[in-house]
C-alpha cells in the first residue's frame, strides 16, 4: 500500500500532503522575553543596600505621611530634603 518507490521517496495516498500540512502548525520564531519589571521613567537607577535599624526608621517615617509613600519615592524624596537643606548651609556659608 504504502511505501518507497524506486527513486526513494516515500509514496503517500492522494490528498494526504494537503491533510498533513492543514494539520502541522509552522515553526515560528519567537522574540525574547524582555527581562526585569518595565522601566517607571528616565534616569539613573542606584542601588542603596540598608540594615534592618534604617529599613524601620524609613518605614516609620513613610507611616506617618498622608499619601504613604512606596520606599523608593519616600528615599527620593528624603534626598530632596537633604540636598535642599545642605544647598541653603553652603549658601549661608
Amino acid at each position: 500500500m504504502f511505501g518507497l518507490e524506486p527513486s526513494g521517496k516515500l509514496q503517500l495516498p492522494l490528498g494526504s500532503h494537503v491533510w498533513y500540512h492543514s494539520f502541522v502548525k509552522k515553526q515560528t520564531v519567537q522574540p525574547r522575553k524582555k527581562r526585569g519589571p518595565a522601566p517607571t521613567g528616565k534616569g539613573t537607577p542606584i542601588q542603596v543596600r540598608a540594615q534592618p535599624d534604617m529599613l524601620g526608621a524609613l518605614d516609620a517615617w513613610i507611616a506617618r505621611q498622608d499619601d504613604r509613600p512606596s520606599r523608593p519615592e519616600a528615599i527620593r524624596r528624603l534626598l530632596e530634603q537633604a540636598l535642599e537643606e545642605k544647598g541653603r548651609a553652603f549658601l549661608e556659608d
